[in-house]
């Protein structure tokens, strides 16, 4: 398998060279050159299948070669150590629980995926010159990789987040691990920490000294095994004839919801994809008006979705052959206020005894705008993080809130970040750490 740059202007690489990699020389997101069907016998008998199976029959074709069937099984094992539950709301809605691994996020497979895929290439590579992973994060992205890689032998993590707009829990995770973890503190928003991630790797004078990779969506090591949890899920609601599904991702970045479309190119019978906003709703207006149109990102409750230019809605074009009809035929939008989330918190905890974290709750929202429309779907929220995570919002909302081991024991700790301005701050770091 190879992957080409969106920006079409660098050369094809293999998928072991696009992870390490992250980005092309060209400022392009990766894609893969082909992209193959499942057999309908596997689709329609998903129920025989493990977790790991089923993730290696969906991977398999984006990894190709680089990686043996027996090592890359072995990863796929120790990536999906946990679970994701599917929560039955009512006959029409179900929640699909992606926080219970270590960092109680979704991300925390596609990290540790990439993690796992990225050591055992550099194991293969002779020399000892080291990987250094680059990430900006809105909240749990930075955690998820801190957790991913922390300890792992030839790679150094830096981690961007804006200051004062990820909750204190998240910026725990990030900020408490030391070892090979690194934590920047930008004075800005989650954008400024992606333009200066995307900087550095179009920074010349910056290559030549070090070996950088990325760690956000953008990564299609990062990316690509997003698309696990819709096989999943799908499996577990045990699908009746005629029943036409779509699912509720809460959506900032678009990678989640991207690899959702991919595991329907595949060949998942998805019926709809709903991209739940909160007011930072570029995808949404580009919906309803056909101009897409990048603007700084505001602070929200909802912080993960604080992203005011989305880089995976490119991958999202390309699936869909950068057609607007067949995207808006797929894809359906909504955007909500963070007092339309609260209230939707409260709705939750009150009619159907769930907590969920605020992300989840748009995911709800979504979910239920887009039923009263089409009553004849039924609909599966991702609920992408623990509620726990975020105290300063829940707290008011929730007060039976259990706070799980791994939270209370990194909040005790000390936190350890260093304080950038710009993108000379970051290359100055980069070069003389």
């Amino acid at each position: 398998m190879n992957y080409y740059s969106l920006n079409k202007k660098s050369e094809n690489v293999t998928f072991k060279e696009a992870l390490i990699r992250g980005l092309a020389p060209d400022k392009g997101l990766y894609f893969p050159e082909k992209i193959m069907k499942l057999p309908n016998s596997f689709i329609n008998n998903l129920n025989d299948f493990s977790d790991t199976e089923i993730a290696y029959q969906c991977i398999k074709q984006f990894v190709g070669d680089d990686i043996p069937k027996t090592i890359l099984l072995e990863i796929l094992d120790d990536v999906l150590s946990f679970n994701f539950p599917l929560v039955k709301l009512n006959n029409k809605i179900s929640i699909l629980e992606l926080f219970h691994g270590p960092t109680m996020a979704f991300k925390d497979v596609g990290a540790r995926f990439m993690s796992r895929c990225l050591s055992y290439f550099l194991n293969e590579k002779e020399g000892d010159r080291p990987v250094t992973v680059l990430v900006a994060t809105s909240g749990d992205t930075g955690g998820a990789v801190a957790s991913g890689f922390y300890k792992v032998k030839g790679i150094k993590v830096v981690i961007l987040y804006p200051k004062g707009k990820v909750s204190s829990v998240q910026e725990k995770q990030l900020t408490t691990l030391g070892e090979n973890i690194t934590a920047l503190e930008v004075n800005g928003t989650f954008d400024d920490c992606q333009a200066m991630v995307k900087n550095a790797f179009l920074d010349k004078d910056l290559l030549d000294r070090i070996t950088l990779t990325s760690a956000n969506s953008i990564n299609v090591g990062r990316w690509l095994p997003q698309m696990f949890y819709f096989f999943f899920s799908y499996r577990d609601l045990n699908i009746s004839n005629g029943d036409k599904i779509a699912y509720s991702v809460p959506s900032g970045n678009f990678g989640n919801i991207c690899a959702g479309m991919l595991a329907k190119k595949i060949g998942l019978p998805i019926d709809k994809f709903i991209a739940s906003n909160n007011i930072n709703n570029v995808v949404d207006r580009y919906i309803n008006t056909k101009l897409y149109q990048p603007e700084p990102s505001i602070q929200t409750i909802s912080n993960a979705m604080d992203v005011g230019d989305p880089s995976n809605f490119i991958r999202i074009s390309e699936l869909y052959n950068n057609d607007y009809k067949l995207i808006k035929e797929n894809l359906a939008t909504y955007s909500f206020s963070d007092n339309e989330t609260v209230e939707a918190i409260k709705e939750l905890i009150h009619k159907y005894d769930y907590i969920p974290d605020p992300h989840g709750a748009i995911g709800y929202l979504g979910a239920k705008n887009f039923i009263i429309l089409n009553p004849e779907y039924k609909s599966v929220i991702l609920e992408t993080a623990h509620p726990s995570k975020f105290p300063e919002v829940m707290s008011d909302y929730a007060n039976n809130l259990v706070t799980p081991m791994q939270i209370k024991s990194i909040m005790n700790k000390e936190k350890s970040s260093i304080h950038i301005e710009n993108y000379q701050g970051l290359k100055n770091y980069l070069i003389d750490s």
